[in-house]
């Protein structure tokens, strides 16, 4: 006999908002966030310093960088380069050592975004070996952002748009599937890559309305301090919008059908 039958009433699912709350306070999603922007101004932003301070081409360094991603204004973008702009025999003048530490310090931020990932897919840990992962995902991440800076000035309008969508889209569909080992199928990670997509875009619009004029009024009200935390607060909105859509995918690949539970997942490979 059914429940309806007897007289009761199926389980109700709650909605989709309720569902991605619930998800996103399991995930401890904002704190993950912050996690997320302090290590990549302590441990990812010296190894790009670096790293753009080596472009053959000399166009504007890591400031560029910044100034891209935030999509800042001329006058925006002079502060944060007098802040973020190093010396220019900073590479000269960097140890082998010192290159060591930096490589190994971005790896540790490629294992937070591993592992944000695996709790969203809520799969277990990766083995220590898988270490080469991260740090192959290292060197893409820099090769994308790279690449993206480099269409600021070869592509203009329209076309500039689709191409930095379209390739942030493809390095947001495989990175989670070659951090987390090839664990989770291609299809079921393409709706996680568009919704960050779609987040970063958003919040590429919000820093032009709030961040832009935010950086200079702190620049004069605290200087270079008030300088560095817009950008950590920007940088929160990306590893929110970074877990954050992974989380929106999951869900809505859960909630289509799509995570069949008598599918046996792919063996994990190293």
């Amino acid at each position: 006999m059914t429940g309806r039958e007897s007289g009761g009433s199926p389980t109700a699912r709650p909605g989709w908002t309720v569902e991605l709350y619930r998800r996103g306070r399991e995930l401890e999603l904002m704190h993950r966030a912050m996690g997320f922007a302090t290590l990549a101004l302590i441990t990812l932003a010296p190894l790009l310093i670096v790293v753009a301070a080596a472009d053959p081409l000399h166009r504007g360094g890591f400031a560029l960088w910044l100034v891209d991603g935030m999509d800042l204004d001329a006058r925006s973008a002079t502060v944060l380069s007098e802040v973020f702009s190093p010396p220019r025999e900073v590479v000269g003048s960097t140890s082998v050592w010192g290159g060591v530490l930096l490589a190994v310090f971005g790896v540790s931020f490629g294992a937070s975004v591993q592992n944000g990932y695996e709790r969203v897919w809520r799969l277990p840990a990766g083995p220590w070996h898988r270490i080469w992962r991260q740090a192959v995902w290292l060197c893409a991440l820099m090769a994308y952002l790279y690449a993206q800076v480099q269409t600021r000035t070869g592509l203009a309008g329209t076309y500039r748009t689709l191409m930095s969508v379209a390739v942030g889209v493809v390095f947001f569909w495989w990175s989670p599937h070659f951090l987390l080992g090839r664990q989770v199928r291609w299809r079921l990670l393409l709706p996680g890559a568009l919704a960050t997509m779609a987040g970063l875009a958003g919040l590429r619009a919000f820093s032009d309305l709030v961040f832009t004029p935010l950086i200079v009024k702190n620049a004069v009200s605290y200087g270079a301090i008030g300088t560095i935390l817009v950008v950590e607060s920007w940088l929160i909105g990306v590893g929110f919008v970074v877990y954050g859509g992974a989380l929106v995918g999951h869900l809505f690949c859960d909630r289509t059908g799509h995570l069949l539970r008598h599918e046996e997942p792919p063996r994990a490979r190293h």
